[in-house]
């Protein structure tokens, strides 16, 4: 063991020895190969041609041959090709829509003067207990007349009250005193919070879109519930009516394999599914990593 040298600092905050570092370096490398062996055997295996992924029996752990027809026959349907612009759009629109209301939400909610400043913060701290189910909110969209509408896929996940409340947090560690010299100069909270908050919260804001941007790109259970034209169904959907329903794409609709024409490996086209629906998320992701420990540890702990 290593000699303590500060006796009064506690044993995690020591320097590690020779054989933590080596278990801390042993840990982190087994954890990266149970992330990345998963994407690596799927994008391996939608690249494959077909006697590899018959040699393999199935998912191709070693490269043997290269061929693109998986995504080929992906994309020359359009099925996919209009799945994925359903699916970034309504990521965009969700997105900007989500993080707008989540601002001025936490805005207002972290000032104690505001109107109704107490019972609105309660009705949102309610709804971490209570939910609204899912007939009730399917009745609510039915009779708003959102049935079929991109619209059925924004609004009922427009604001999280968890996103709101840590918005909310940081929002409340940046000193008054600047708002209050704004004022005194005569400008208005709608001033204050586009030119003095919002850029000194570019860390949290970053991250909650990231939130919001995730959610709505891997969501499939409201389209599932709200769409019934299949011309509208996002990717998610598209994903999960090939790969766990076993269902075939063609140009224009899912249809039963046995009446499909001849296409590649299913094996390899479902895996290329799933490689254009992490593509994104894998894109975006490094962009906004770097404002994780400040936007959400500042924003979710207070003092």
């Amino acid at each position: 063991m290593t000699a303590r040298t500060h006796p009064q600092r506690p044993v995690w905050a020591e320097t590690p020895g020779i054989l933590g570092r080596t278990g801390k370096g042993v840990a982190l490398v087994a954890i990266a190969l149970v992330v990345v062996l998963p994407i690596y055997v799927v994008v391996l295996t939608s690249l494959s041609p077909a006697e590899s992924i018959n040699r393999a029996g199935g998912l191709v752990l070693v490269p043997d041959g290269l061929s693109f027809a998986a995504y080929t026959e992906l994309f020359a349907g359009g099925v996919v090709t209009r799945a994925v612009l359903v699916s970034l759009g309504v990521t965009v629109v969700g997105t900007a829509v989500s993080l707008g209301a989540t601002v001025l939400a936490a805005y207002g909610l972290s000032r104690p003067g505001s109107l109704w400043h107490r019972p609105l913060l309660f009705t949102v701290l309610l709804t971490f207990l209570f939910g609204p189910g899912m007939i009730p909110l399917y009745l609510l969209v039915s009779s708003l007349g959102l049935i079929d509408s991109y619209w059925s896929l924004i609004l009922p996940a427009a604001v999280n009250a968890f996103n709101v409340v840590v918005m909310r947090a940081f929002f409340m560690n940046i000193p008054a005193e600047i708002g209050d010299s704004a004022r005194v100069d005569g400008a208005s909270e709608w001033r204050i919070l586009t030119r003095l908050v919002l850029p000194m919260s570019k860390g949290v804001t970053a991250v909650i879109g990231l939130f919001y941007a995730v959610g709505y790109w891997n969501a499939f259970f409201n389209a599932v519930l709200y769409i019934n034209d299949n011309s509208r169904w996002p990717l998610q959907v598209i994903l999960r009516q090939y790969v766990l329903q076993q269902q075939s794409i063609t140009a224009g609709s899912l249809v039963d394999p046995s009446t499909a024409t001849a296409l590649p490996p299913n094996l390899a086209i479902q895996m290329a599914i799933v490689v254009v629906a992490l593509v994104p998320v894998t894109l975006v992701y490094p962009l906004v990593q770097r404002h994780f420990t400040k936007g959400v540890i500042i924003g979710a702990v207070k003092g």
